[in-house]
């Protein structure tokens, strides 16, 4: 049974709701782009049901961001990222990604989640991870009991958690 989660930006300009069936924050994403657009730990994603995004108000402020994969020796873009970071061009707080390869999902920042509060607790079968450490400073740390990983790390990521526990678990 899906969850609904309801997230806005800093100054409350933008306000959705989306359903999710994975509502756990299990995944920290500590990728340069997950780290120079969220903040020095990096990101995490939930998923969400795409067909449920509800934008309650302040779509005319949502602004989207393709990040940059790769650059040249000059700095300028060589190949671009999928996804699109969707954020408000107010405060420039990050609402949720969206990529084109998973259509059927949507990945609100679970910074921009303010209900339900708290979040459904990782199970117990798992752990928080962090990904994408390959790309990270080392001064960037590891959350404590979390396991880093250079790339993704198990699995397919959030996609492969959905189809291994299903729904959320409290």
């Amino acid at each position: 049974m899906p969850l609904v989660l309801e997230g806005s930006c800093h100054c409350k300009a933008v306000k959705y709701t989306v359903e999710s069936n994975t509502p756990v924050p299990y995944q920290l994403c500590q990728c340069s782009i997950c780290r120079k657009v969220g903040g020095y730990m990096g990101s995490i994603n939930l998923m969400g049901n795409t067909k449920t995004l509800n934008i309650v108000r302040g779509e005319d402020k949502i602004k989207q961001y393709t990040a940059v994969k790769s650059f040249d020796e000059n700095d300028k873009p060589k190949e671009m990222c999928n996804s699109q970071r969707n954020f408000c061009s107010e405060c420039s707080s990050m609402l949720w990604l969206y990529d084109d390869e998973w259509p059927d999902w949507v990945y609100p920042f679970a910074s921009s989640i303010d209900k339900p509060d708290p979040l459904p607790n990782v199970p117990k079968e798992t752990t928080l991870i962090a990904i994408k450490r390959d790309s990270c400073p080392s001064q960037v740390p590891i959350p404590e009991g979390a396991k880093g990983y250079d790339g993704y790390g198990p699995g397919k990521g959030i996609e492969e958690w959905h189809k291994t526990y299903g729904a959320w678990v409290d």
